[in-house]
């Protein structure tokens, strides 16, 4: 199993603080942010790999943050060889080129290097191994909410049966964050998903087009999580693991980003 993280994107809502700095190189009491994506990924004993995917923009920093880790899984930066928010590849874009360089042909996990989360990766990956492709879901009780993000409808079983992105009249509570874990063949699909022209950009549109054509699944996932898109966004990340220390779910979750 290989894992992916997106952090080829420019951060433009997070200027100035991401002219000069990736997103995912911000500091998060006081470590990257992508650092614990990093602990997370290393509690999954078959995750044999991590490539991270940025830009030419910053790719010498990433570079440079990966020589002073001692990480337990190798890494590797792989730079998309974009230079501005204008000729970017996209989400997908960015899959299917690390996909295709490095012939990736077994599951994937793919998380967003701006995502700051307690939840458990390795029960995640123990979902994935009885279920198939999988999807990380998000509960928020505000219906109101879910249109800013996508709407997912799973049925007993726990496959998706009807997904849409930013919907105006919500009725599920569930709606999927930038984690998946695909199987080989469905890794192999994203290029048949873009040779046949749809968009590159979000991975969410990935999910909308594979789950009339193959068996894909979604979990809610029990923690919190942050998707550090805004300065608002990342000041309540920074609050939150403040009080909480480490990556491991906090003994008095907060209402607002708490899953049940």
């Amino acid at each position: 199993m290989k894992a992916l993280i997106l952090a080829a994107g420019y951060g433009t809502r997070l200027y100035p603080l991401t002219e000069k700095t990736a997103k995912p190189l911000l500091p998060l009491v006081g470590r990257p942010i992508i650092n614990r994506l990093l602990d997370q990924l290393n509690t999954i004993a078959e995750l044999d790999h991590i490539y991270v995917v940025t830009n030419e923009k910053f790719a010498a920093d990433f570079e440079r943050w990966a020589a002073d880790l001692q990480n337990a899984k190798p890494i590797t930066v792989v730079n998309d060889g974009t230079t501005s928010d204008d000729d970017k590849l996209g989400a997908i874009g960015d899959m299917h080129f690390v996909i295709e360089k490095y012939g990736i042909n077994e599951p994937l996990l793919i998380v967003g290097g701006d995502n700051a989360f307690t939840f458990d990766l390795a029960e995640f990956v123990r979902f994935f191994h009885e279920h198939g492709s999988s999807v990380g879901l998000y509960k928020l009780d505000d219906l109101q909410a879910i249109t800013r993000y996508n709407e997912t409808v799973l049925d007993e079983r726990g496959r998706i049966t009807s997904f849409h992105e930013k919907p105006p009249d919500p009725k599920s509570n569930l709606f999927a964050i930038c984690l998946y874990l695909y199987t080989a063949e469905d890794v192999q699909r994203v290029a048949e998903y873009l040779d046949n022209g749809n968009n590159p950009d979000a991975p969410g549109h990935y999910v909308a087009w594979l789950y009339k054509r193959s068996e894909l699944y979604g979990v809610a996932l029990p923690g919190t999580w942050y998707d550090i898109g805004d300065l608002d966004a990342y000041k309540e990340a920074e609050q939150f693991f403040s009080e909480r220390p480490g990556s491991g779910p906090p003994q008095q979750p907060t209402t607002h980003t708490q899953n049940s």
